[in-house]
């Protein structure tokens, strides 16, 4: 879960092997305050949570095209989560993250991706200079 502010507000715990983002999802419990909004793309089709506002693209129907209104949407919320990329991008400077961790030992991986995700907060925090919004 990243804030507005580009920082990494929450994290779920590591899943080894093929596990589809959808079903981890579904198994986190997430701390979303009612009425907040929440940025997804069409991979999580189905996933929902109580008192939050879903904000997903418009999926194109077969064989028909969008609407000028539904492509400029969806343009908007494609910036908006470029920017959740970019966060991603950052945390994954550190090649452990991004290579395949051999570390078996239990809570190594999630231990690693915590310190990957604090120093990206660290880097966000020491620029106070870039915009952040």
């Amino acid at each position: 879960m990243v804030h507005a502010l580009l920082l990494i507000l929450f994290l779920s715990e590591t899943a080894g092997g093929r596990l589809h983002d959808k079903r981890l999802a579904e198994a986190t419990p997430y701390p979303f305050p009612a009425g907040s909004r929440l940025l997804q793309d069409l991979g999580f089709l189905a996933f929902t949570l109580p008192q939050v506002e879903i904000l997903m693209p418009t999926k194109k129907p077969p064989g028909e095209e969008l609407t000028l209104e539904q492509q400029l949407a969806n343009q908007a919320l494609h910036h908006r989560r470029l920017r959740i990329e970019h966060v991603n991008s950052s945390v994954k400077r550190c090649r452990m993250v991004k290579d395949r961790i051999r570390l078996w030992k239990d809570g190594v991986r999630d231990l690693v991706m915590e310190r990957c995700c604090a120093l990206h907060n660290f880097r966000v925090r020491l620029t106070p200079w870039q915009p952040m919004i």
